[in-house]
């Protein structure tokens, strides 16, 4: 089977029965979901190294601030 378009993929899909159509809808969004924690564990695992490399600096939210540039700081207001 070729390349499939957005189009054809959408016809196909009509074409199926409501229950189908239904479970292809669930797992389609539990594979998000899937693809989406296994980009979370990536970025967690790479923070932690980045801390341990001794590459994160911590401090407050003002620390942040103050180490911004300028015009990055003059947008934000505190109330």
């Amino acid at each position: 089977m070729g390349a499939v378009t957005f189009s054809q993929a959408l016809e196909l899909i009509e074409s199926l029965p409501e229950e189908e159509r239904r479970d292809l809808l669930d797992i389609v969004r539990r594979r998000l979901v899937e693809e989406r924690r296994a980009e979370i564990a990536k970025s967690i695992q790479a923070a932690r190294g980045e801390w341990a490399r001794g590459e994160v600096k911590g401090g407050t939210v003002d620390d942040l601030l103050r180490e911004l540039p300028n015009e990055a700081t003059r947008r934000v207001t505190w109330n």
